[in-house]
Formats: structure tokens, sequence, C-alpha cells
């Protein structure tokens, strides 16, 4: 697996093959011909290395789903990752205080875990992204999620706005 990504795309159960070539595709859509794309040895997610912004490029395939639906038939969910790290509490802590800058002083946060092939608690990752952050948390309506996408030894972290993350079912046009 991919070491150093900065996205994590969804499938569903045995799409893992045809969601790397159609990531493949669409990032050269987009101008990534030098993507780097591998299977996680989790069911439904792949990682992503792109030489682009994520962020970016979550905005350009939203306008490539709005005018090309039908290229989107594998994938589910598109996710930015501004730091890949190993799960660890310690560097985890590290990594969240260093993104947690982004969060202006009158922004809420809360963490958010996706944890997978980890007996690390849910409950320890939070507090070791939070510690540091000197916000005020929401739970229901945050302004920005400190992300942390547990993958085994790999945990990718991120200081996103809910609408970073790419939603293909929920974003798709409907048909006329």
């Amino acid at each position: 697996m991919l070491k150093d990504f900065n996205l994590l795309v969804t499938t569903s159960r045995g799409n893992e093959e045809d969601v790397c070539s159609e990531m493949w595709y669409l990032l050269g859509e987009i101008g990534d011909q030098a993507a780097a794309i591998d299977k996680t040895g989790v069911t439904g997610l792949v990682v992503v290395k792109t030489l682009l912004d994520p962020f970016e490029v979550i905005e350009k395939l939203r306008k490539v789903l709005k005018a090309r639906p039908s290229e989107f038939r594998y994938t589910l969910r598109i996710i930015p990752i501004e730091k890949a790290a190993r799960t660890d509490l310690e560097e985890i802590q590290l990594v969240a205080t260093e993104l947690a800058s982004k969060i202006a002083q009158d922004e809420t946060f809360r963490v958010t875990v996706e944890k997978r092939f980890s007996k690390i608690p849910s409950s320890e990752l939070i507090e070791a992204a939070a510690t540091n952050i000197e916000r005020k948390v929401s739970l229901d309506r945050p302004d920005r999620i400190v992300l942390l996408q547990v993958i085994g030894k790999l945990t990718g972290v991120s200081v996103v706005r809910p609408t970073d993350i790419m939603s293909v079912a929920k974003e798709r046009p409907s048909p006329e």
C-alpha cells in the first residue's frame, strides 16, 4: 500500500480494481497522468497519491460528475488527506495540532474517526487529535472536521469542511 497518499477512495465490495482504473482515468482527465493508485487490503478502499492538491482534485471531479455522471461507475466517496502518519497516538497528536492551525478562532470543530485494522480505541484517537486544539467543539454542526482515516499502521489526517468530502451518490445529478 502507498505510504504517502493524499486521497482515499471508497467503492463497493469487490470493485477495488475497477475503481483504481476509474480514478486513474478521471485523474488523467483533470491533469494528473502520473497519479499512483493502490489497493489497501481493506475491502472497498483504495489510496491515491496525486500530484495535484487533493482539495482541488475534488472540486474538479465534482465538475466532471455534474457534466458527465456516467464516468463515475465505481467511486462512492473521495476524501482528501493532508498528511499520512503512522498510527501512533503521539504522531497523530502532532499532525492534528499542526493541521488545526487552519481552524479559525471563531470556528467550531469535531474529530471524526474511521478505523480499519486497528485495535486503538476511537476515544483514544479522538483525545490525541483534540488535545491541543483550543477551539469550541460542535458535534452536530462543526465548521471543520479533524478527520482520522485509520488503515492499520497508517492514518490519513485532514482538517476539512463537511463539504470537502465528495459523495458521488449524494452529488450525482438526477436524470432529467
